[in-house]
């Protein structure tokens, strides 16, 4: 793929998506505006289907919509509150710790920045760019594994991990679409260009596409 063809991919996929549901943390940040919700989402998301995401972040914040109020929830009643998402009783302990550090060092506001939100324990790159991108419309490059897989599978990078992904675009993607590249590419990788076995028969994409790693199709 020619790194000219970027600005008609995005301009595609601009279009498709509008088919499909928005992600679960992009709808919350969307509503509330708020980078604590933001963060909370972000955590709850991780190994977490969307709908599953989006029900238990509303059940939680109902019961506790700031970092004080959700520091002094138990873990037990956190893990009950959040179930079913992945790994419920571990992101009940995490989430409690991030809410009494935020409360008792920073006030109770997130910090905006990507160095001091990977200071925070279980807190990675993806969901330190999405608080920054989403929580405080900032600078920043969200890859989770569809980022990853499809900007590959484009052939507009070539990288081996979201990480070294995420550097690859800071140098090569146009900064201007740095904010909605990821929930494009999420977006897409649910809803079309899967993992294994991509409807690449009905793709918009499939003249600008190299398919990099692509077997068996639809």
């Amino acid at each position: 793929m020619k790194s000219s063809d970027i600005h008609t991919t995005i301009s595609i996929l601009t279009e498709a998506v509008k088919e499909w549901k928005t992600p679960a943390v992009s709808i919350v940040s969307q509503r509330e505006g708020n980078p604590f919700k933001v963060l909370i989402s972000c955590i709850l998301s991780l190994r977490t289907r969307d709908q599953v995401t989006g029900e238990a972040s509303a059940r939680l914040f109902t019961l506790a919509d700031t970092p004080a109020k959700m520091g002094e929830l138990s873990p037990e009643i956190l893990a009950e509150t959040i179930y079913p998402v992945g790994f419920y009783r571990n992101k009940s302990v995490q989430i409690i710790e991030i809410c009494r550090l935020l409360t008792e060092k920073y006030n109770g506001d997130v910090p905006d920045t990507i160095d001091e939100l990977l200071s925070f324990k279980g807190v990675g790159r993806k969901t330190a760019n999405l608080v920054v991108t989403l929580g405080f419309g900032s600078p920043g490059i969200c890859v989770d594994i569809h980022v990853h897989r499809i900007s590959n599978r484009l052939g507009y990078v070539s990288t081996r991990t979201p990480e070294e992904t995420e550097y690859a675009l800071r140098d090569k993607l146009p900064k201007k679409y740095w904010l909605g590249i990821n929930d494009l590419m999420v977006t897409f990788g649910q809803n079309l260009c899967a993992p294994v076995s991509p409807r690449c028969s009905i793709c918009p994409l499939h003249l600008l596409c190299n398919r990099v790693g692509v077997g068996k199709s639809r």
